[in-house]
């Protein structure tokens, strides 16, 4: 019985003799194999970088295209063709103790530490080396990847984006006269739409553009696209202006994260070479949508025959039949970017390496395949990832009702947003954040509110020689006559009308003071800022016409009777040349902007960013001592379209310096941030030169040439960024 015992005894120990050394030689096939993949990697890395024609250097030709070798890899390389009891007796024993299996928080020798011993300043530098790696490394993807049939297809469908933007700043403007009549919108409360739509777009471009930098650029870009959309096209339905301003607001919101995308999506799929060019070609499509809004409005507009109602308490008038073909660039983007892949550089810094690397396929397969070149295989199997650093969150013990865990979701994403956006003024981009915000809004302030005042100084001529051609009339007295012609730009004073008749009737500008209106019809009559001031009206009868009392000032009405008339603001465009006019000035202002952008992309890349975006900054502010001798329309149209022409340079340059300048992890946010300041400068400039209309022209020209040079030379400060790879 004992020996039988001891037998067993002898058994158990031996087993777990034979288990312990299995252990220890399995301990040292995983140490070797991560040794011998760490210094291959590290031999790779410098020969990659030492020679950049060379491009076999940059890949690994196993066909793991992973981050890191895993254990499960290094011990299925090591073990592999050999058998494991043959493997666990073989050779003489030189196995490292495991320390970590001892104690706890040791790490066994020969192992990389783990990322839980490491502090934050480490994993930072570990994540830091790891984006300039890949900065490097992605750039020589691209480039294998070519330029051809994906950018391109990408090239238009962010640009019908970009040209929804351009869209929604001018339709604004000539909305904004026809929506303050037809809504009988106060002068008290007419600036509120103008204000109301940048507000929205400053809001939403730094909202937008910290997102993009959370979930990725397309989902971010369809989401905001869709809110423009949505927003744009039920505006153009609502009928008070309350709800109307609500509208508009949520589209201008979306709108705003357009501009902050777009150039960030585009630019992480073009090569260096590249991408100076290419993305000041796609300013142009902010031009287009200028001129296209532009155009519509010429034609849509002016024509008021092209309304319905229904009673009284709905009216569709031409004005929003444009807001709604407005919104179709807006849905052509939306249809177009469902087609499109996820940008492979943001994906490859959240850490999806394989999504990265099956979207590179596509772009490379879809160019090679355009160029005739089907059979070219795409040759990159492994491409480097930053290491992720995990951010701690709050999370409450109790998820609690549906909206609570929409809330904590929503207040955790905004704060991500937050902290992403106070890294751009960390070092290394804290400087360039600064000199870029002084850039931003001084081209801002200065393009926008001379933008606002050039059309308001037209006006302000239009009007003063309007009012000059007025016609005065005294001591009229007219009776038995019936009146059915238009009366406009005329004053009549102390007249006398008995028995008169007035039917089918428009007044424009028409003004009557102290008059005397007796047995009198007035039927079927228009009337526009036209106006009965201290007159009597005795036995008159009012029939099917838009004379409403505050029409009526300090007039007496004795014994007169009302019928059917049509109370709120009535539209007439009939021969307006104004309003065409105004459309007109506007489309010439946006197509001589076409020059510049090609001047602007011809020689991004020739002459440099920075010598271009100083150089145009510092022409504007030049040429607008010009504006001194415009003293009629065509003049002052003249001075419009040459300040156009020059401050686009300085935008494209301005745009493709922000987007090299930002790395990936904060490019959209940063970019988001200085667009939402763009719109704050203009809402600025609006205010400060709109209210010098009429009053000087020296502090406008002045106070615009100083903020453009001033600008101008802040940016010939930034770095240089034409010969550097995206970081």
């Amino acid at each position: 019985m004992e020996e039988t015992y001891k037998d067993r005894t002898s058994l158990v120990k031996g087993a777990k003799d034979i288990a312990k050394e299995v252990k220890r030689q399995a301990v040292k096939k995983v140490n070797k194999a991560v040794d011998k993949a760490q210094d291959g990697y590290t031999q790779r890395s410098y020969n990659r970088f030492q020679d950049e024609e060379d491009d076999d250097d940059y890949y690994v030709q196993g066909g793991n295209y992973g981050v890191e070798a895993n254990d499960d890899e290094g011990s299925s390389e090591a073990t592999e063709g050999h058998d494991e009891d043959d493997e666990i007796y073989e050779g003489e024993y030189q196995g490292i103790p495991n320390m970590g299996q001892g104690k706890d928080g040791m790490v066994a020798l020969g192992q990389p530490m783990r990322d839980e011993y490491k502090d934050r300043h480490e994993l930072e530098t570990e994540r830091k080396a790891d984006e300039e790696e890949l900065a490097q490394q992605y750039e020589l993807i691209i480039q294998e990847c070519g330029h051809g049939r994906f950018q391109w297809a990408l090239f238009f469908v962010l640009g019908m984006a970009l040209m929804a933007d351009g869209v929604e700043v001018f339709v604004v403007g000539f909305v904004l006269p026809s929506a303050e009549t037809d809504m009988c919108i106060p002068n008290s409360g007419s600036g509120w739409l103008g204000d109301i739509v940048y507000l929205g777009m400053m809001v939403g471009a730094f909202f937008w553009g910290g997102l993009a930098d959370k979930v990725g650029r397309r989902q971010s870009l369809l989401i905001c696209m869709s809110v423009n959309g949505f927003f744009a096209f039920l505006s153009s339905f609502v009928q008070g202006y309350g709800f109307f301003l609500f509208c508009r607001l949520f589209s201008g919101f979306g709108i705003g994260g357009a501009v902050p995308i777009v150039f960030s999506y585009f630019s992480e799929v073009l090569a260096r070479e590249k991408r100076g060019e290419h993305l000041s070609w796609l300013c142009m499509f902010w031009m287009i949508g200028g001129i296209y809004a532009s155009a519509m409005a010429w034609a849509i507009i002016p024509h008021y025959g092209w309304s319905f109602s229904m009673g009284s308490a709905y009216q569709f008038h031409s004005w929003r039949v444009f807001v709604i073909v407005c919104a179709l660039p807006c849905v052509s983007s939306v249809v177009a970017l469902t087609f499109m892949p996820e940008s492979p550089r943001f994906l490859l810094e959240v850490g999806k390496h394989d999504e990265a690397w099956m979207i590179l396929k596509q772009i490379h397969d879809t160019n090679m395949r355009a160029r005739g070149q089907p059979e070219k295989v795409f040759t990159v199997n492994r491409i480097k990832t930053p290491k992720q650093i995990d951010e701690l969150i709050e999370i409450e013990s109790d998820t609690g009702t549906w909206y609570r865990r929409c809330f904590v979701r929503i207040r955790t994403e905004l704060y991500g947003i937050w902290l992403t956006f106070m890294r751009c003024f960390n070092y290394p981009v804290k400087d360039n954040t600064i000199k870029l915000t002084a850039v931003w809004f001084t081209l801002s302030f200065g393009y926008y509110g001379l933008s606002v005042w050039f059309p308001d100084v037209i006006k302000h001529l239009q009007s003063d020689e309007y009012a000059s051609r007025v016609k005065h009339f005294h001591n009229e007295e007219v009776s038995h006559f019936v009146f059915n012609f238009t009366l406009e730009n005329q004053i009549h004073s102390n007249g006398e009308y008995i028995n008169d008749r007035f039917i089918m009737m428009k007044f424009k500008s028409v003004t009557f003071e102290d008059s005397l209106f007796k047995n009198c019809v007035f039927e079927d009559i228009t009337s526009l800022n036209t106006y009965f001031r201290n007159c009597t009206f005795i036995n008159t009868t009012f029939y099917n016409t838009d004379l409403e009392q505050y029409k009526f000032v300090d007039s007496e009405l004795i014994n007169c009777t009302f019928f059917h008339i049509r109370t709120g603001c009535q539209i007439s465009f009939d021969d307006d040349y104004s309003a065409y006019w105004i459309y007109f000035v506007n489309f010439l202002g946006t197509l001589a902007v076409l020059p510049g952008n090609i001047v602007s992309a011809l020689l991004m890349d020739r002459i440099g960013r920075l010598t271009m975006l100083g150089g145009s900054m510092v022409l504007s502010g030049i040429s607008c001592f010009f504006l001194w001798f415009g003293t009629s329309e065509s003049m002052m149209i003249g001075m419009l379209c040459l300040y156009n022409g020059l401050t686009i340079s300085a935008w494209n340059s301005l745009d493709v310096i922000t987007v090299e300048l930002y790395p990936t992890d904060r490019r959209a946010t940063g970019f988001g941030f200085l667009n939402a300041l763009c719109k704050a400068a203009a809402v600025l400039g609006n205010l400060i030169f709109g209210s010098l209309v009429g009053i000087t022209k020296a502090i406008p020209i002045l106070l615009a040439s100083t903020v453009l040079v001033c600008g101008g030379l802040v940016g010939l400060r930034l770095p240089d960024t034409r010969t550097q790879v995206l970081m």
